[in-house]
């Protein structure tokens, strides 16, 4: 099926000329007002935002009701609106907020239904991902995609940049371990921004519609891939910063294990820890707040290790899990959990962390994979 790939790249005409010793500000697609605005205008739109979804220090439905868009309804994803409900939490709301419809897509209804884009004429999406297969809010994309095909709604995604997008690694998704943590055949890491991976799901037919979507993409100015990028604002509850974010692909695969990421504590997804680790001198106490109600080992004291305090570093390393399997085999209970296949997207990483193959082993066994994706991602890149 021939997919036609719409992109619209424009200057902001605001921004001033950068000097030899100034790097140009790097600007999101949301950013572009002066290339989207014309195609919303008179049109009652719909969008699929949350707390991220800000141009400087004003939200874009701000902007939007500023430039006289009609805004019908709000679409938000795992989080809710502003990005403060805990992970896992179930959100079943469909409120009345000022003049729009408020419409979770978490929880039973993770895809909009026909009712829900009756009256829309055009969908725009704008979160901030951060570049790891298992965040949903790629998820929460495909199902936008999906539906809006189905609907024939044309669908405006405004990119922001992948602060994890300078390099892919991890096994690709096999696709019978599909879940709303893994739904395309992907790398972990797969190294393109919310933009480009929309173009994919597109052109690659991985939408159950007998039609493509008419899908546009406003890219980021001033940034490419190997361009660093510090994101303004938390994109969900447990990532509070840069270091976080960067260890989230490596890290997060031990929410499939007997251990505690930090979850219920200041520094998630820079500590991993577990009640029975060996005492090494380092340990936390999960409590639960908003943003995490119920951490593993709540009010337990969990022994373990901390990266907080050390220089960003955007790799996927096994040698934590790998480590961390060794200790806590003697303890006589299955380290893995049932969730680990779906994060690694694969049956064979479990296998051969227990079958004792150090990381070199177990990454040459990903470069078949990754090799066929770099040759697929390179159609839809943008930067």
């Amino acid at each position: 099926m021939n997919r036609s790939l719409i992109v619209l790249s424009f200057v902001c005409c605001s921004c001033a000329l950068a000097t030899q010793k100034e790097a140009p500000q790097i600007l999101p697609g949301a950013y572009q007002t002066e290339a989207y605005l014309p195609l919303l205008r008179g049109k009652s739109v719909g969008l699929t935002v949350n707390h991220s979804s800000m141009i400087g220090e004003k939200h874009l439905i701000d902007t939007l009701k500023r430039h006289k868009v009609q805004v019908a309804k709000v679409f938000t994803p795992e989080h809710g609106f502003r990005g403060t409900v805990s992970d896992g939490i179930t959100i079943d709301y469909t409120d009345s907020v000022k003049s729009f419809e408020l419409i979770s897509l978490y929880g039973k209804n993770k895809k909009p239904s026909s009712k829900q884009l009756s009256g829309i004429d055009m969908m725009v999406f704008d979160l901030q991902d951060v570049g790891a297969r298992f965040y949903t809010y790629i998820s929460t994309m495909h199902y936008i995609i999906e539906a809006c095909a189905e609907k024939k709604v044309p669908l405006l995604i405004l990119d922001r940049p992948n602060p994890n997008g300078s390099y892919i690694d991890g096994p690709v998704l096999d696709t019978t371990h599909r879940s709303f943590v893994g739904m395309h055949p992907i790398p972990i890491v797969y190294g393109m921004t919310i933009g480009e991976l929309a173009l994919m799901i597109n052109g690659e037919d991985w939408i159950n519609t007998s039609q493509p979507c008419d899908l546009r993409v406003i890219k980021v100015q001033n940034w490419d891939h190997q361009t660093s990028y510090s994101l303004p604002i938390r994109p969900s509850p447990n990532l509070p910063n840069d270091l976080s974010i960067s260890l989230y692909p490596s890290l997060c695969l031990f929410e499939g294990t007997i251990m505690s990421v930090g979850r219920g504590t200041e520094y998630p997804f820079q500590q991993i820890g577990h009640p029975g680790y060996p005492d090494q001198g380092y340990s936390f106490t999960p409590i639960s707040w908003e943003g995490s109600k119920y951490p593993p080992f709540e009010g337990k004291r969990c022994f373990g290790k901390s990266w907080n305090g050390e220089i960003l570093n955007y790799a996927l390393d096994l040698k934590p899990l790998l480590e961390t399997y060794h200790k806590m085999s003697e303890r006589n209970e299955e380290f893995f959990n049932d969730y680990f296949n779906l994060l690694a997207g694969t049956d064979e990483l479990k296998e051969q962390i227990k079958s004792g193959l150090d990381e070199a082993a177990i990454k040459k066994s990903w470069e078949p994979g990754l090799e066929n994706f770099k040759k697929i991602r390179d159609k839809y890149l943008l930067y």
